[in-house]
């Protein structure tokens, strides 16, 4: 490492050169003339926000904006060296770095950011990604994640993905540890969203389990998109990061990498998670599937789910109750009842001759894979009405929470409300008015702002037929 340089004046940043530490394979020079091209076409921009946001991790804030004006002459550079790639940090956060050298996690996790930007684009330029059908989108969703070695074969289902909201109580956070370890004593590996919160918390329970039980290949893996890595940055814990091209992408490596999934409590984000899955779920070539779905959280937490059941039964009928699991304040039952449902899943592929470590079998349909852009027009022309089938509705609603996250936390969707106003939801009056209260509930828990910021603002307003 060059020399590194820290500033005089808050907040502290310093200067350094830094080789990959494991994990990325050597670029071409067209790839790395690609990452320093700071154009409209490039993808510098891309690289110097994803690339902040693992630097900054532990800033606590929901405004992605934050950071970026915080540390605004940072800046990132990559390097084509004899010997390999290396990337040039100038003024990067101070905390990254440990007398003079970048903390090991964080380099990792820098490169895997390197490694997903320029495979992304090579693979859309050179035409390799079909994004216009079903097939071609899931066959992208697999090659981004083998690229990004996620996808291990000759090892049983194991893997458990944790969705909930980073914005929780200390009580939800604590729990969500108790259930990680209780995972981690049954030899499960955790992926989540990558963030804080309910994201980290079942990762940092699992380490210490994983650390009893003396097992050292563990996997915390971390799956995020640009739009939304800089409002929650990867917690220290994640040791496979994997960046998908958006949104939808990453939900469906979610549900096609998962073995089950456990939900704890959350926000706008955690029901637009629940929405995806169930309009899988309800599809009809999905029936015989098996996929393990818990609901769980500490006592004080029962409310909670009671009004997440409520809306779901109200929009999409009481038969939808029969994919998920509640199960309140009982981490060891949690547990149990995740690893009885990976067995089932382990015996139905067995049966089925499908693949452990990526589920092939499961249909997702073309409505839950084509990216929404939450614009005023397209919020306004969703169709939240009943009278269509089951999991195209929730396909709909999955896309109104994803409006509402893009206009809390994602700059583009922030922009678009400071200039236009609120997203205007229509839709069935009475589930107009269950939702209208569910987002209520969402505000006056704090779980659209970490505690302790500004006031919520909404940026939505929900009209009813």
């Amino acid at each position: 490492m060059n020399q590194t340089r820290q500033s005089s004046a808050p907040p502290a940043t310093v200067s350094a050169r830094i080789a990959p530490a494991a994990g990325l394979d050597v670029l071409s020079r067209r790839e790395v003339a690609r990452l320093r091209d700071a154009s409209a076409g490039g993808l510098h921009q891309l690289l110097r926000s994803c690339a902040l946001a693992v630097l900054t991790q532990g800033l606590i804030t929901d405004d992605p904006r934050a950071a970026v004006e915080l540390y605004a002459d940072f800046e990132i550079e990559v390097l084509q060296q004899d010997r390999g790639v290396q990337l040039e940090l100038t003024h990067a956060p101070a905390h990254a770095f440990v007398d003079g050298k970048i903390i090991r996690g964080i380099n990792e996790l820098l490169f895997a950011v390197v490694r997903d930007i320029v495979y992304i684009a090579t693979q859309l330029e050179g035409g390799s990604f079909d994004l216009e059908t079903s097939e071609g989108i899931t066959h992208a969703v697999f090659d981004i994640l083998r690229n990004a070695r996620v996808l291990r074969p000759n090892v049983d289902p194991n893997l458990v993905v944790c969705w909930g909201g980073h914005s929780i109580s200390r009580n939800e956070y604590d729990y969500t540890k108790l259930v990680g370890y209780q995972l981690g004593l049954r030899d499960v590996d955790i992926c989540t969203g990558c963030g804080p919160g309910a994201m980290k918390g079942p990762m940092k329970g699992a380490t210490i389990a994983h650390a009893k039980q003396r097992r050292r290949k563990n996997r915390y893996i971390g799956i995020t998109e640009p739009g939304i890595i800089a409002a929650e940055s990867p917690n220290p814990i994640v040791n496979n990061l994997v960046i998908m091209p958006d949104i939808e992408k990453r939900l469906e490596a979610f549900v096609r990498t998962a073995h089950a999934i456990i939900v704890f409590p959350g926000g706008v984000g955690t029901a637009e998670e629940i929405l995806y899955l169930l309009g899988i779920l309800l599809n009809p070539v999905n029936i015989d599937v098996p996929y393990p779905l818990i609901f769980t959280g500490p006592r004080e937490s029962v409310a909670y789910f009671e009004q997440i059941d409520r809306f779901l039964r109200l929009a999409l009928g009481d038969e939808v109750a029969r994919f998920y699991q509640i199960i309140v304040d009982d981490p060891t039952q949690v547990a149990r009842q995740a690893a009885k449902g990976v067995e089932r899943v382990r015996k139905y592929r067995l049966d089925n001759s499908d693949a452990f470590f990526f589920n092939w079998s499961i249909r997702i349909d073309e409505a839950l894979q084509h990216p929404f852009h939450p614009t005023h027009a397209a919020m306004a022309g969703l169709n939240l009405h009943r009278e269509q089938p089951q999991h195209l509705f929730a396909a709909d609603l999955r896309r109104a929470f994803s409006g509402i996250v893009a206009g809390n936390v994602k700059i583009e969707g922030m922009r678009a409300i400071e200039q236009h106003g609120p997203f205007l939801i229509r839709g069935d009056a009475a589930i107009m008015q269950a939702l209208d209260e569910l987002l209520a509930s969402f505000v006056a828990q704090q779980r659209m702002k970490l505690p302790g910021g500004a006031s919520y603002v909404p940026c939505y307003r929900v009209m009813r037929d």
